[in-house]
Parts: C-alpha cells; sequence; structure tokens
C-alpha cells in the first residue's frame, strides 16, 4: 500500500517556524517530521509515498528529489487553497484504484498499520480513521465548597475520541469528496458516516500532534532519543 501525507496547509498555529518552510518541513531534532513520518511508515513497510503540497510547496519538492533514501516520493501540487478533501482526492486519482493510507504532515503515532489494515478488512467500509485520545495539556483541579480536594496532572484516558489522522481508505472513498474546497473531516467523513461506511480504530498508544511551539520542542527532544516513541510499536 501507498501513503498520503497532506502536506498543503499554512500552518498558521505555529507561524513563528512556518514562515519560510511548511508545516511539515519544520525540523524535530535534525529532520523535518516529515521524514520521521515517513520513516514511521517505511518501517512497518510502506515506502511509496505521495505528498499532497500547496504553501511552498516547492520547498518539499526540492527536499524530496535531494533526499537519499529507499522510499519513493512523489510531490503533488495540490493548490494553495485546497481544502484537505481536495488534497486527498487528487492524489487518490493520480495513485489509481487501490487502497491506501492517508496521514496528516504536522503529527506522530505508533499505529501498528498491519493491525490497522486488518481492522479495517474486519469491517468491510470504505474507510477507516485512527481514534487517538488527545493529548493531556492542562493539569486537573477537583474542589468542595471553595476547597481545593485535589489537584495534579490530567489523565489522558479521562479524555474522548479524536481523529488522529492514520486512515485507510479504498478508492470509492473519492466519490464522497465533492469539491476541491471541501475539508475532507467535515464532508467526506459526514458522508461516509451517513451511508454507514466509517469505521474507527481505537489506538491506545502514543500519539502526538504538533500545533504549537511546545508541542513542537516535545517532539523534537523525543526524536532525539535512540528509539523516538512514535517507532515502538505494539505488536
Amino acid at each position: 500500500m501507498k501513503a498520503i501525507i497532506l502536506a498543503g496547509g499554512l500552518g498558521t498555529r505555529i507561524s513563528e517556524e512556518t514562515e519560510t518552510k511548511p508545516k511539515p518541513m519544520v525540523l524535530l531534532d535534525d529532520k523535518p517530521i516529515l521524514w520521521h513520518i515517513m520513516n514511521a511508515f517505511s518501517r512497518q513497510g510502506v515506502t511509496e509515498f505521495c505528498v499532497a503540497t500547496g504553501y511552498l510547496g516547492y520547498v518539499i519538492r526540492e527536499w524530496a528529489e535531494a533526499l537519499v533514501s529507499p522510499w519513493k516520493i512523489v510531490t503533488l501540487d495540490t493548490g494553495l487553497n485546497t481544502m484537505t478533501g481536495g488534497r486527498i482526492r487528487q492524489c487518490m486519482e493520480f495513485i489509481g484504484s487501490e487502497r491506501v493510507f492517508a496521514t496528516y504532515g504536522d503529527g506522530l503515532g505508533s499505529v501498528n498499520l498491519k493491525k490497522l489494515v486488518e481492522f479495517h478488512q474486519n469491517q468491510n467500509r470504505l474507510a477507516t480513521v485512527t481514534a487517538v485520545r488527545p493529548p493531556a495539556r492542562f493539569g486537573v483541579l477537583e474542589e468542595n465548597n471553595g476547597l481545593v480536594t485535589h489537584f495534579g496532572e490530567k489523565n489522558q484516558a479521562d479524555a474522548g475520541w479524536i481523529n488522529g489522522g492514520y486512515f485507510v481508505l479504498e478508492p470509492k472513498v473519492r466519490k464522497y469528496i465533492h469539491a476541491e474546497l471541501e475539508a475532507f473531516e467535515g464532508h467526506a467523513l459526514v458522508r461516509l458516516v451517513a451511508d454507514r461506511q466509517l469505521s474507527a480504530y481505537k489506538h491506545e498508544g502514543f500519539w502526538q500532534p504538533m500545533d504549537t511551539l511546545r508541542e513542537r520542542t516535545t517532539l523534537s527532544e523525543l526524536a532525539a532519543r535512540i528509539s523516538p516513541p512514535w517507532l515502538t510499536i505494539t505488536e
């Protein structure tokens, strides 16, 4: 299977890093987060990528062309203003009629791709999204009549499930994307839900987006480890 990586957004929430480069090119340790995403996929046998570019896409294209690796990387200029739905549809049309992975270019997770695909096949639906727990960002405080009775770290398991990316998509998913300016999340996925064609694979392991400078720092520190947590796959 091939993997689509969404890498065309403006990255406005981390604008300090994205004025001169797209968000997927922000460095973690000494390599772009895009490299870390591809490396995590390749460790599980996925080595062909279609990168959907937009904002400053030439930066990604030039980096990919110069990269020495065993990976096959295609950068597809999907347009500056195209939304995630349009980017996915363009990549799926370029790849052809086959099942694909799709994920975001600004997050990392220790998702077991083999188990994800097995789950998708067993569910027998057109699409599967990986559900994750959002990282705990705030402490939790409990009080009783003004007296603090508990103060500590919020348990990540206390939060609900959210979209963590790491999709598995069948070719027919393209029909659920109606326009270039549609967000995949707010349109195609909603239509798939209405048709009972979307499954959720629950991932309990590591997952971390890079939406803020604080999160970039956290991921960069983890990337410097001998074995970053997104490479520790639960069998």
